[in-house]
């Protein structure tokens, strides 16, 4: 059996902005943000390792809205290993979930890893699963073969799993779809959870939703895909909604979060509405070749 390759990062106590609960390296990090005339500029410089710099390439926005959308269905489960679990069954557990997309029909693509930051509940790894429709998920969880990795793999190891589930778009091509390619080969997965309070549903919600949505568009050079939406499963029914976000690196990650513009997206449009949150990040690398 193939073992999964987990990273493990370095945190010290340099916090980004509050709700996020997610913790920088120990190193400086100073830069600026810009957009102009539909084009995204992006410097930055990290003391420790000298400079660099990075330029976005011209977006237009509202060429994103002509472009064709495909509606697909994201399951996001988080799980709570338990603190004596073996390496040898962690990766075991690891290995069966990501190696259910070759046994079941509907998943259009998966990744999953050890969670990198402290997470409120002390979630220890989350999974992130594509499914083309709605109907493909309620099948997903009473297939037998899922349930009996579950039983056998999941469960022995874990005190506690939680089941988000939304639909969103994605634009309508292969790789984006079912996020092949090479800038979907690395990166770093992050995963946001939200509790909105029963007073913000509907309009305000989609409006921070959104606005979250166009300030990760307007940086492509950070941000490969990222999907939101409303969560429609019963099991988890304190999450009103959750985001998905793929970064290109840990850099991209870290430069996004400590950004001006974020703290203000989220100041302005969450901070007042949101009752909770739970927000984690994983390391994404490939596989192997020889999983199982």
């Amino acid at each position: 059996m193939t073992h999964f390759q987990l990273q493990a990062v370095a945190w010290t106590s340099h916090l980004l902005p509050r709700h996020s609960r997610l913790l920088l390296p120990n190193s400086r990090l100073s830069f600026n943000l810009s957009r102009l005339d539909g084009i995204s500029h992006l410097h930055f410089w990290r003391g420790r390792y000298g400079g660099l710099a990075l330029s976005a390439s011209k977006f237009e926005s509202s060429n994103l809205d002509m472009k064709k959308k495909r509606q697909v269905v994201e399951h996001i489960c988080l799980l709570k290993a338990k603190e004596d679990v073996s390496e040898e069954d962690e990766m075991g557990m690891l290995d069966h979930l990501y190696t259910s997309q070759y046994q079941m029909r509907g998943i259009v693509t998966v990744s999953l890893g050890r969670v990198s930051n402290e997470v409120e509940g002390k979630y220890t790894h989350a999974l992130c699963m594509r499914f083309q429709r709605k109907d493909d998920v309620a099948r997903f969880y009473d297939n037998p073969f899922y349930l009996e990795i579950l039983k056998e793999h999941v469960m022995p190891y874990c005190h506690e799993i939680v089941n988000v589930d939304f639909e969103s778009e994605v634009e309508d091509d292969i790789l984006s779809i079912f996020r092949k390619g090479e800038e979907f080969n690395y990166g770093v997965e992050f995963v946001l959870l939200i509790a909105f309070d029963g007073n913000s549903f509907g309009a305000p919600a989609e409006d921070a939703l959104m606005s979250l949505e166009k300030l990760a568009i307007d940086f492509p050079s950070l941000i490969v895909q990222i999907t939101k939406g409303s969560n429609f499963n019963l099991s988890s029914k304190e999450f009103t909604h959750a985001v998905n976000i793929r970064f290109r690196s840990m850099e991209a990650f870290e430069i996004f979060f400590s950004s001006k513009d974020y703290s203000d997206v989220w100041r302005l449009k969450f901070e007042l509405i949101t009752r909770k949150t739970i927000s984690l990040h994983f390391s994404v690398d490939p596989v192997g070749e020889d999983i199982m």
